[in-house]
């Protein structure tokens, strides 16, 4: 199964986890380093539901934010 929402298109992101060692300059310490950047993956928010299309009803892979805002009627 693909990652990707049927209504809207809304498929996985790159990203970047920093990770950063040190006391903040306002705190008293001489600030913040980055110690490692590793690569991640934002992942939609998908949910299997029940969609109505045509007068029969379908199962299709949609993003909440879609359900939320009502793009898709369920029976």
């Amino acid at each position: 199964m693909a990652k990707v929402c049927e209504v809207c298109g809304k498929q996985p992101m790159k990203g970047k986890s920093i990770i950063r060692h040190g006391l903040a300059k306002h705190k008293g310490g001489i600030g913040l380093h980055t110690t490692g950047i590793s690569k991640r993956r934002f992942l939609p928010n998908l949910q299997r539901v029940r969609v109505l299309e045509g007068g029969t009803s379908r199962r299709r892979t949609v993003c909440a934010a879609c359900i939320r805002e009502g793009k898709v009627t369920k029976p």
